[in-house]
């Protein structure tokens, strides 16, 4: 595989330098600030209904240390938000609000940070936590029909990454590749693991090959995985491919998606970051549970 070179500046080439601090869980930060998540548009609905608390996320991730902003775009699917009656261009352009809101955050804390463009998986528009079974029963090419849209709309924003994340099945992972392809858009591809396979159950290492195989795909990694379950995972990705390495794993708490709600201890602490970045990780950052205190901390590990 040939990677293409990176631009000064670009986010490619401080991956490849590593030290790369991502942001931590959006939906942590805007429940924490009191806003009700609870509906099965999650953080979408702040982005309808008051972007201003999104907007003022992304800066308290800036604040804290964060090199990367990651939009609020994840839960943003046209089939979900037609339930809501609101047809494809509204959506469209709530995608491109998710990344303008973000890209403000950046200019006004971070001038010289980055956005991602979070492309969450299909399991995401369903709110039953489907995305940590991978069981859709759809083929790659469904798969790939479900997800063109989105990706155009989000390619052609201000973005500097996609940040496809929260990926369980090899399926998914390849038709998301796939519809990448030939677009000259980066990407890092980032699927949840557990055990050191898929959610779905397949083999790790084959989504990081099958991830790595296009030149747009400038890291792939893991996130909304069990701190514990990181290690394995980078270990999995620096064998298989020689793209830089992402994690941002959630707080260690498991997600009921029936009772809507976490349990468990948390386990993710500074020690372990700077394992991880000993083991090649060249970035590293927060999923769910993650605030930007624990942000805080974590740009002091990585600093050290």
């Amino acid at each position: 595989m040939s990677i293409r070179p990176a631009a000064p500046g670009s986010i490619g080439a401080a991956l490849r330098l590593g030290g790369v601090l991502l942001d931590g869980g959006l939906g942590t930060q805007l429940e924490t600030r009191g806003h009700d998540l609870s509906s099965s548009l999650w953080s979408a609905r702040l982005l309808l209904e008051n972007p201003g608390a999104v907007l003022d996320a992304h800066r308290e991730y800036f604040r804290a240390g964060a090199d990367v902003a990651i939009s609020a775009s994840y839960q943003v699917s046209h089939d979900a938000l037609a339930s809501t009656g609101r047809d494809a261009g509204a959506v469209d352009d709530l995608l491109r609000l998710s990344v303008s809101l973000a890209s403000q955050a950046r200019d006004e804390i971070r001038p010289d940070g980055w956005v991602a463009a979070s492309v969450g998986p299909f399991g995401a528009s369903r709110a039953d936590g489907s995305e940590y079974r991978g069981d859709y029963g759809l083929t790659v090419g469904e798969l790939r029909q479900w997800h063109r849209r989105r990706l155009q709309v989000l390619i052609d924003t201000r973005a500097d990454v996609l940040a496809v994340e929260t990926i369980p099945s090899l399926a998914e992972v390849e038709a998301i590749v796939s519809e990448i392809d030939g677009t000259g858009m980066p990407a890092w591809i980032s699927v949840t693991s557990a055990a050191g396979l898929l959610r779905s159950g397949e083999s790790l290492e084959r989504a990081f090959e099958i991830a790595s195989d296009i030149e747009e795909v400038i890291a792939v990694g893991v996130n909304c995985t069990h701190p514990r379950d990181v290690a394995a995972a980078i270990v999995a990705a620096r064998r298989m491919t020689s793209v830089p390495v992402i994690v941002y794993p959630n707080s260690g708490e498991d997600w009921d998606a029936v009772g809507r709600r976490w349990t468990g201890e948390p386990g993710l602490s500074g020690s372990l970051v700077q394992e991880w970045i000993a083991l090649g990780a060249g970035a590293v950052g927060g999923c769910c549970r993650i605030g930007p205190a624990q942000i805080a901390s974590l740009a002091a590990a990585t600093a050290s």
